[in-house]
């Protein structure tokens, strides 16, 4: 992908005249966004196989922290709170990183959250295999601390389609929606429940209810525009950190 400008700061960011450089990124995901898949230790290892624009553009971002839980022996998340936390189609979070999840969001941490509740993209690992994506997300207590249900329609047709947000339009996938479970909560809806942006406590979680932006495109335009969505969804999320 030499040449594709996924990894500088969005057009989002520059509205008020200054580039602003990106804020630190902690990674946490079943997806393949820190290591690529293969089914040997020489694939899984090798700096060469192409793993796909995603992959790219999280292994450029400055002060990445790459995450294996989200509870240390403290119960504290171990994440300062001058970073993102990208949640990406995460695995079932137990009582512990619920509970330090929340409180690093009420202490003034920030969420980019991507929870798809049908998953549609590749994997080369087969149902049941514990290497293979989270393929429904699992993610209701703490969607529920935050007052967000997420709903399915079973009836909807699969196949790629846009939803308009003002990053851009997304690609989706057999996406989800949010609900509010109170009006009066932490949340407001976008899109038709497709995104829900919540201020809980002193922090902030921006969540999107589906993570087909994430699959992989040969397209490198195609690619680019993915890349510089992102990094708008992650600009618009990291508002105002520091200067709380």
């Amino acid at each position: 992908m030499a040449g594709c400008n996924l990894f500088g700061g969005s057009d989002a960011a520059g509205k008020s005249g200054e580039a602003q450089a990106p804020v630190p990124l902690g990674v946490y995901s079943s997806l393949p966004l820190l290591w690529g898949e293969s089914d040997d230790i020489r694939g899984f290892l090798s700096s060469d196989k192409d793993q796909g624009w995603a992959h790219a553009f999280v292994q450029a971002r400055a002060g990445l922290v790459p995450l294996d839980h989200l509870a240390d022996a403290s119960g504290a998340l171990p994440l300062a709170k001058d970073h993102v936390l990208l949640l990406a189609q995460p695995r079932p979070l137990t009582p512990q990183e619920n509970v330090a999840l929340d409180d690093w969001v009420n202490a003034g941490g920030r969420v980019l959250l991507f929870a798809d509740p049908m998953l549609t993209a590749h994997s080369i690992f087969a149902l049941g295999d514990a290497r293979r994506p989270q393929d429904i997300a699992m993610l209701s207590p703490i969607l529920g601390r935050w007052g967000l249900e997420l709903e399915f329609d079973e009836s909807q047709q699969p196949g790629e389609r846009l939803v308009e947000l003002e990053a851009g339009a997304v690609p989706v996938n057999l996406p989800g929606r949010f609900r509010l479970r109170q009006e009066d909560g932490y949340c407001t809806l976008e899109a038709a429940g497709f995104l829900a942006d919540c201020r809980v406590g002193k922090g902030r979680v921006v969540a999107l209810a589906d993570a087909a932006l994430f699959e992989d495109s040969r397209d490198l335009r195609d690619a680019e525009s993915r890349g510089k969505l992102l990094d708008a969804l992650l600009t618009r999320v990291s508002v105002g950190i520091g200067r709380e």
